[in-house]
């Protein structure tokens, strides 16, 4: 496994991580959760990502009981969640950061983990009904007191992700020092020059979610929906215009022979290239079966095949999936 510092924390987290969206609860159950969380710590994983808004809190606590199961020291692995989009309709519960939300939130996950405190804890969107100087108090807070270890952020605007630090900076308060962004072939966004002096000048890491666009860069979905896939979940059909993409298919149709020449599954090059990107600091990787966990840790194994050649080659077929795509 390759570890990589958080940012310019001293925290250092796998290259490759294990989430929980869509899988726990929903496709897996504890012992599965088991089963995939062991094979990935055997592979020299040591950060497991999850969410207050998975499976509607389920997801937090099937990664808690499996946990508990594992036996693991807990100074061996880290454990992420997220706030925002909240479990229940009261008008502070859903869709903010207020100060009220985010302590009873992180509560309410720790006791669904059933652990003493999270290594890192994001705000899972921006909320812009609420001053950025709240929650940036709020989250201060929740690191003093032990509740969490670090936080972070999860698609938020370049600007925002600013302000925060400047806040942090002035008033003293613990900053947050990652950002948790979708990031794949397909979506670069995250990255682009806006964001240059959140992770050039600040220093800030990123904990990327979707590396293979919710399985469209597996090249599984050529044929179409297949019914044991992600795509085929009831609650998920919004996904299915992406996956069936023309435009996208084509993109991957021209990648296969790259991966191939490399001697890399499709899913495999497209995780080890998300690694090029040196201010990720970890992928996290998706799972509903224990052989899945492996192939995915076997893209470790092409990390330092993307020659500059090879990113070329893979930039005129993005190039060239991008203007058909407009």
């Amino acid at each position: 496994m390759i570890y990589r510092h958080l940012g310019k924390s001293g925290l250092q987290v796998s290259a490759f991580s294990l989430g929980s969206w869509v899988t726990f609860h929903t496709q897996s159950d504890v012992d599965a959760a088991v089963d995939m969380m062991a094979a990935a710590y055997d592979a020299g994983v040591n950060f497991f990502d999850n969410a207050e808004g998975y499976a509607g809190g389920k997801s937090e606590e099937v990664m808690g009981a499996a946990i508990k199961k594992l036996g693991w020291r807990r100074g061996s692995f880290l454990v992420s969640t997220k706030l925002y989009w909240g479990l229940h309709d009261g008008p502070n519960e859903k869709n903010t950061l207020n100060r009220k939300y985010l302590i009873e939130g992180i509560n309410g996950s720790l006791k669904r983990l059933d652990l003493d405190y999270v290594d890192l804890l994001y705000c899972h969107r921006p909320d812009p009904t609420t001053p950025i100087e709240e929650t940036v108090r709020a989250m201060h807070n929740i690191i003093e007191w032990g509740k969490a270890l670090y936080w972070g952020t999860s698609e938020w605007e370049a600007g925002d992700i600013l302000e925060a630090l400047d806040i942090a900076e002035r008033h003293h308060l613990h900053k947050p020092i990652v950002e948790q962004p979708v990031y794949n072939i397909f979506e670069q966004h995250r990255f682009g020059k806006e964001y240059d002096p959140v992770y050039k000048q600040h220093g800030y890491g990123s904990t990327t979610w979707s590396p293979l666009a919710s399985g469209i860069l597996t090249g599984k979905y050529k044929a179409g929906i297949p019914k044991d896939s992600r795509g085929a979940l009831e609650g998920f059909e919004w996904l299915q215009d992406g996956l069936l993409n023309k435009e996208r298919q084509a993109v991957v149709a021209g990648l296969e022979p790259i991966a191939s020449d490399m001697g890399a599954t499709l899913a495999q090059f497209s995780l080890a290239w998300c690694l090029q990107n040196e201010h990720v600091s970890s992928v996290i990787t998706g799972a509903s079966r224990v052989g899945q966990v492996h192939e995915n840790m076997k893209a470790l194994e092409f990390v330092d095949k993307f020659t500059p050649d090879v990113m070329a080659g893979i930039d005129k077929v993005i190039g060239e999936g991008v203007a058909r795509l407009t």
